[in-house]
């Protein structure tokens, strides 16, 4: 006859309700902070992508000295021509980009950097993000289009483009046109951005060479292959140019997100706090049950009960530990991500590989915890407790 399961770990915490409690509370806050470091870290990974993702192109010339999108350096514009002459290049569209000062239209005192975007409107790459309309009234002097998902700091634009077809403001001590909107987002270094013609970022940024370019998007043949198509470019072109392809591109804003910037580092940083103060505060409620329930634990033991019968009672009582932290913890950082996203147009989501990967680490820390609790059972001898 089989006997009956006795789920032994789970009567030994429900015991002492307070103490459980207490536990289930301490873990929750370790995988809170856990969740919410995940969500945020993987937020500045996706939002840094927002305009690497809308723009449209098959490879990318940048200078060597570039680091990331916002700190791009200057290549002679001749080698966007020269690009061109090369087998399997369709086209090579420039782009200048540059921060700029934006004044607030209702609080004038109130100013902004904002990212500016600019091309010559006759080109490509840009028709994931602004329409064909669009994109030809950017010919007109000092025209504009406002990224509708920029923070609230910039103005009621979208707002006021509703009453008015078109509105004037300062930008960067000039007079200028608002006259539409697009969609990219915000990210941990751009909090709004403008797009506009090659002709009025020059005369927005007077100083500028104009022989200088900072990006250069290439567009190739239907029937050529990007790698061969890069490793051509680089080779009749002089070092003054780097060419990468879209991920390329793409893993180096995140590695230096990641690397080169204090924000990776706490990130990473709060999940390895959480995982150990959460650790720590399991630790703390094993041992204690083991210490108070060491003569059931040596009677066990005199009765025939394995060392691994025990561990595994152990380990019990740590995956329901872990359970029961995560589920409120979860909930909690649902709602956090919602209020957070609201309020700074980030892509906060709790994903089903977020919330995977944390869960890993609840488990993880639990059993860990658990594991070194089992040395006080193992260690339980029923001659000496008794």
């Amino acid at each position: 006859m089989r006997a009956r399961y006795i789920p032994l770990g789970w009567r030994q915490l429900k015991r002492n309700r307070l103490r459980f409690l207490a536990a289930v509370a301490g873990i929750t806050f370790a995988v809170l902070l856990m969740l919410v470091q995940q969500g945020f870290r993987a937020a500045l990974f996706e939002s840094s992508l927002r305009w690497h993702n809308a723009l449209h192109y098959d490879l990318v010339m940048l200078s060597p000295k570039t680091e990331y999108l916002l700190q791009v350096g200057d290549f002679p514009r001749n080698r966007i021509i020269q690009a061109v002459g090369i087998e399997g290049v369709r086209a090579v569209t420039p782009v200048y980009t540059a921060n700029a000062r934006w004044k607030n239209p209702e609080q004038p005192d109130i100013i902004w950097p904002i990212f500016v975007v600019a091309f010559d409107p006759a080109d490509e790459g840009f028709d994931g993000i602004i329409t064909a309309r669009q994109q030809a009234e950017l010919r007109m002097p000092d025209y504009y289009l406002f990224d509708a998902l920029a923070r609230p700091e910039y103005g009621p634009i979208p707002a006021m483009l509703e009453e008015k077809e078109k509105i004037t403001l300062e930008l960067h001590s000039r007079r200028v046109r608002i006259g539409g909107l697009f969609e990219v987002g915000t990210s941990f270094g751009i909090n709004g951005a403008l797009i506009t013609s090659d002709l009025n970022y020059l005369r927005l940024f007077p100083e500028r060479d104009p022989s200088n370019v900072t990006v250069g998007l290439v567009h190739l043949e239907q029937d050529a292959g990007a790698k061969e198509t890069r490793s051509a470019i680089e080779a009749a072109l002089p070092g003054d140019i780097v060419v990468m392809t879209p991920g390329q591109f793409q893993a180096m804003e995140v590695a230096y997100w990641n690397f080169n910037t204090p924000i990776g580092y706490v990130f990473n940083f709060g999940v390895i706090m959480g995982f150990f103060v959460g650790a720590i505060i399991v630790y703390q409620i094993l041992f204690s049950d083991v210490q108070d329930h060491l003569k059931e634990y040596a009677t066990l033991k005199a009765i025939g009960y394995t060392d691994g019968y025990l561990a595994r009672v152990v380990l019990q009582e740590a995956a329901i530990l872990a359970v029961a932290g995560f589920i409120p913890a979860l909930l909690l950082t649902w709602q956090l991500f919602i209020r957070a996203a609201a309020a700074t147009n980030l892509p906060l989501a709790l994903t089903p590989r977020l919330s995977g990967q944390v869960l890993g680490l609840t488990l993880g820390m639990c059993i860990a915890a658990g594991l070194l609790a089992l040395r006080k059972v193992r260690s339980a001898d029923p001659a000496d407790v008794f």
